[in-house]
């Protein structure tokens, strides 16, 4: 047998420890790690795994309320639906597996998020995401937004579960380095909920699911650094998904769990085997020992380090009830899955690894949990934008809304989610295309309204402001359909956190969000950090992306049939907006797209008035008091009608009455497309007890005009546009940029 190779600066490096980092690693050992024990100490240390550069300000995040069962440290973050049922969720990124091999990035990104919902004993029943692509000539663009629409279709349309909507932007920041959020959420008995802290001393480990191969090798550590020149390099690092075996995994998982013979489960996500190896046991304050000898492997020759970093996909970690590995052991065969005892717990707070009958790896798990690195990085403020100077009103307004609606982030989605399956399993009562998703709850009345949302250009312009406005938008999309807010998961996408401006970007977001989390009773429960979003150049100047804090949120509706949709639903109702006149067209999108800049802050949100607003919102839809519903948010009020007129495919005629003439604005553009925040534009065909409602509870109202036709009018501007040509408009982005063709592997 060959010595083992030396540790030498240069493979320190490699595995991404800094040279004090390694002096930790050496304290805690008391000796020279090996090679094996280095790579462990490298994927545990990494930015994806221990979040030592954001622990420090998550625990400013609120992740307790009234409907949470478990909160962030878990799998998924769990709320408390009723009926003693549970609904679980979580949202996660793919970003740097995806720009490398869009497909299987993109593909295994909804494996694992999948795989973190029915780890805790949910069956998953709608799958999200949220993805920002760069500009859409760039380079490879096209490529990777083929990919990723294929990878996320391809694999959750196989394994079953509705992919229900989500968001798709644009913007040159993400030329080099695009991002893959993917949520997934499921139902489970509230009283059947499975954690992942082992327990039971000499208890079985058992592993589940796939062979382990040689993909995925070192994910973590790549997930935690920037991109170079050698990107394309790293193509190894991407896992490959299967999404029938994820499907036989789901239902033998499930089935196992019905037996009561599972302790603790965890996830081969991120760092594979060694990941859910140490999470198990350090949350249980137990230790742990494996026989690397017995566990599965699809190719010859694997080492321990090969086995322990592999992140190969649809694969689990389990303790077991002792005598209960025969019965276990059948439900898998039964599911032609793997499974083998590799494993016990032990009381020595250790991690033991043993090959041919030698220990070649004894760790310390505190050193690798709790006592990993926690930074307090460097971090300066974003300095305030300048007003807005005086800008050019020139122009027809309607023309400016064909451009706008014809423009990359606001063009129709629907190349995108006609290649996911939205109604397998026959739940979903909202797809793609409104403000949220609406699943029901399966045997029940009740149903789960789902969206994301985040304003990346609000966030760069003033971190905290976009920060709360991306808490904010969630929960209006959710009270848009009638839904009660309950939980936010999120996915925090920024660039290099040893830069301080983006430290200090991550700082604001997280204050902002937390901000609007405590002023709307709605609690971060579940969620996941991904830094080094950015691509170096060659003199080691960074390109970061957009600050990226993406939300993800789930409401109730205590009878799906009483959700609201935001398309106009008959002629001559009365049109109105709930909020205050809007503005502000600081970083809105009419002011990027149709004058070229990107200037001024962003729009302040006064979170008291979001949630007044919202519950008025969730009464008046409640009490059947509006006929359709729609946030107002990019592009502000005018997109937000036609987007209404298109899909009810019936038309209205915009004549604002302001109760003071004196109010009305000198220049209709602010008053078109300003994105003022906290607003909603609604329908009714009966106005006398919706006007009586606003008054008493104290809301801000204009009516604005009415349905009918098949045009949008806007009387003050004497200009119109006919459905047909705004249809033409908003639906030919995607399918002219992708050639009309589907996407495809």
């Amino acid at each position: 047998m060959s010595a083992p190779a030396p540790i030498t600066p240069q493979v320190v490096a490699d595995h991404g420890l800094s040279p004090d980092e390694y002096a930790r690693v050496r304290r805690a050992l008391g000796r020279e790690p090996n090679l094996l024990e280095l790579g462990i100490f490298s994927v545990m240390w990494s930015e994806h795994c221990s979040y030592k550069s954001s622990r420090l300000h998550l625990a400013k995040l609120p992740t307790t309320g009234p409907h949470v069962i478990h909160g962030p440290g878990e799998n998924a973050g769990v709320v408390d639906i009723g009926n003693g049922l549970a609904a679980i969720f979580k949202m996660e990124s793919h970003n740097h597996p995806s720009f490398i091999e869009p497909y299987q990035g993109a593909a295994t990104g909804v494996g694992g998020i999948l795989r973190d919902v029915f780890t805790m004993g949910a069956r998953p029943v709608a799958l999200m995401n949220a993805l920002r692509f760069g500009r859409p000539d760039a380079p490879k663009m096209k490529h990777l937004i083929s990919g990723v629409v294929a990878g996320i279709g391809g694999y959750g349309n196989c394994v079953g579960v509705p992919t229900v909507g989500g968001e798709v932007d644009f913007h040159p920041a993400y030329d080099g380095n695009i991002l893959v959020n993917a949520m997934a959420v499921g139902v489970a008995r509230a009283d059947r909920i499975f954690l992942s802290a082992a327990a039971g001393v000499g208890n079985p480990v058992v592993y589940v699911g796939s062979k382990t191969g040689r993909d995925g090798i070192h994910g973590a550590t790549m997930a935690s650094a920037d991109f170079g020149a050698d990107a394309e390099e790293k193509r190894p690092t991407v896992q490959v998904g299967d999404p029938f075996t994820e499907k036989l995994l789901i239902e033998a998982c499930l089935e196992l769990m019905e037996t009561g013979a599972i302790v603790a489960i965890q996830d081969m996500g991120a760092a594979g085997l060694t990941s859910s190896s140490v999470e198990m046991a350090s949350k249980g304050g137990v230790g742990i020992e494996l026989d690397m000898d017995a566990v599965p492997a699809r190719e010859e020759g694997m080492t321990p380090y090969e086995m322990m970093l592999s992140e190969s996909q649809e694969r689990m970690l389990m303790v077991l009830e002792p005598g209960r590995e025969e019965e276990a052991a059948a439900i898998f065969r039964k599911w032609e899955l793997d499974f083998a005892v590799i494993g016990r717990v032990t009381d020595t707070g250790r991690m033991v690894l043993r090959f041919g009958g030698t220990a070649v790896a004894d760790i310390p798990l505190g050193a690798l949990a709790d006592d990993a690195p926690k930074y307090d990085r460097p971090h300066v403020p974003t300095p305030p934008r300048a007003p807005l100077g005086p800008l050019d009103f020139a122009g027809d307004p309607l023309e400016d809304l064909r451009a706008l609606l014809a423009s990359p982030d606001l063009a129709s989605r629907r190349w995108v989610w006609e290649q996911y399956d939205s109604e397998v399993g026959a739940d979903t009562v909202q797809r793609p295309g409104g403000d949220a998703a609406v699943v029901r709850v399966h045997g029940t009345p009740k149903a789960l309204a789902i969206t994301t949302d985040c304003t990346p250009r609000y966030c760069y312009a003033d971190p905290v402001e976009g920060g709360a406005q991306a808490i904010a938008g969630a929960y209006r999309n959710l009270s848009a359909v009638g839904a009660r807010p309950l939980a936010a998961t999120d996915c925090l996408n920024f660039g290099n956190p040893q830069r301080p401006e983006i430290m200090g970007q991550l700082v604001g977001c997280i204050e902002g969000m937390a901000r609007a989390c405590r002023a709307l009773d709605f609690p971060i429960v579940s969620g996941n950090v991904s830094l080094y979003n950015e691509t170096s150049g060659p003199d080691g100047s960074g390109s970061a992306i957009l600050p990226t804090p993406a939300v993800g949120a789930v409401g109730l509706l205590d009878d799906w049939r009483s959700a609201a949709t935001l398309a106009f639903k008959a002629a001559d109702e009365d049109v109105w907006l709930i909020g205050a006149p809007p503005s502000h067209l600081g970083q809105s999108i009419w002011l990027r797209e149709l004058r070229g800049l990107e200037e001024g802050p962003p729009p302040s949100v006064d979170l008291a008035a979001e949630r007044l607003h919202a519950e008025f919102v969730r009464e008046a839809i409640a009490n059947g008091l509006v006929s359709a519903v729609h946030d107002v948010a990019d592009g502000g009020l005018l997109v937000a009608l036609a987007e209404m007129a298109l899909a009810g495919n019936l038309g209205a005629t915009l004549d604002p009455l302001f109760p003071d003439p004196a109010a009305r604005p000198a220049d209709w553009h602010p008053f078109l497309f300003g994105e003022d925040q906290a607003r909603y534009v609604v329908t009714t065909g009966n106005s006398d007890p919706f006007v009586r409602l606003t008054a008493e509870r104290g809301i801000p109202h204009l009516h604005l005009g009415s349905t009918g036709g098949d045009a949008l009018l806007c009387r003050p501007t004497r200009s119109g546009a006919l459905l047909a040509d705004l249809r033409r408009a908003h639906e030919g982005f995607f399918p002219a940029l992708m050639g009309g063709e589907p996407a495809v592997a």
